[in-house]
């Protein structure tokens, strides 16, 4: 019997009618589903109710219905469980998400007959390092971002890579992406978009006050410590633009590639460069492409 757990964004209109199909397919097919305890309540089916910290000792896949801010929540969470998770694209773009609600059917029945494969996605570590002690520290699956407010001026991050000088920024400040945050908040930046396979990290400027400065792709194994300075106090860093820490000046943003990494499940027809045209570009299929010449 296969054991699958399921993650539901409660703020998305469609979500509860989404998941009693999703529950009832599952379960036709004589498998186990657990849900967290409000939803199960929330559909009144408390026999599915199991405490999602328990999921990686109970669970082999996760399915999660919302959009990829949360999927993004649900790779940091189980960071350390390299649980596989399939996305059902409930939001606006679903970039990471691989299923639609639409087709709950086929994607069901995918899963159970193998048809798929797993991608693992790099993972960053970040910690915010004041007076040589760490403060905070997390995980990101997109980027990490040292900002200013909104009504500041400029912050000027100086970064060093290995213990080596990389360069001085002053603008509203840098992001640190993974691959797969390339097409975040990275790319509304100037960045590059990155095959989710290449093994890198990327430092991309926001808004520089210099025509030199440009995004940058590193190493995947370098470590990159950011100092910020400021003549200001609202200085911040993010984590996946979900968590969120205040600065001080001084501050030290270490950032690395972590052990971790999130398995998604992808299907093999659907290539990256398919999900750019189509999610980016707004491009249709070929059969709607071909539709609308005659």
């Amino acid at each position: 019997m296969k054991r699958f757990g399921i993650l539901v964004n409660k703020g998305k209109p469609k979500a509860r009618v989404v998941l009693k199909e999703l529950v009832l397919l599952l379960e036709e097919r004589g498998v186990e589903v657990w849900l967290e305890p409000e939803i199960a309540q929330s559909i009144e089916r408390p026999d599915l109710s199991l405490a999602v910290d328990r999921f990686p000792d109970v669970v082999e896949i996760v399915f999660v219905l919302g959009g990829d801010g949360t999927l993004l929540g649900v790779a940091r969470r189980f960071a350390d469980s390299d649980i596989p998770i399939l996305g059902f694209n409930l939001g606006n773009l679903g970039f990471l998400s691989e299923a639609e609600p639409d087709s709950l059917s086929t994607a069901v029945d995918r899963i159970l007959s193998g048809d798929y494969y797993i991608e693992e996605r790099l993972m960053l570590d970040a910690e915010v390092v004041r007076d040589g002690k760490v403060l905070e520290r997390s995980v990101a699956l997109n980027d990490v971002g040292i900002a200013k407010g909104s009504f500041s001026r400029m912050i000027t991050g100086t970064v060093y890579m290995d213990g080596v000088y990389l360069g001085t920024y002053s603008g509203d400040g840098l992001i640190v992406s993974t691959p797969t945050g390339s097409t975040a908040y990275s790319l509304s930046c100037g960045g590059p978009i990155v095959w989710p396979g290449v093994q890198c990290i990327l430092l991309t400027p926001i808004c520089p006050h210099t025509l030199t400065a440009r995004p940058m792709v590193l190493p995947a194994d370098s470590t990159l410590e950011i100092r910020v300075s400021a003549t200001h106090r609202d200085l911040g860093v993010t984590i996946d633009g979900q968590l969120g820490y205040r600065l001080k000046v001084d501050d030290v943003i270490r950032v690395a590639k972590s052990r971790h990494f999130t398995p998604l499940i992808k299907w093999e027809e659907r290539d990256f460069f398919e999900v750019v045209r189509k999610k980016l570009q707004g491009e249709q299929d070929e059969g709607e492409r071909l539709e609308g010449r005659i």
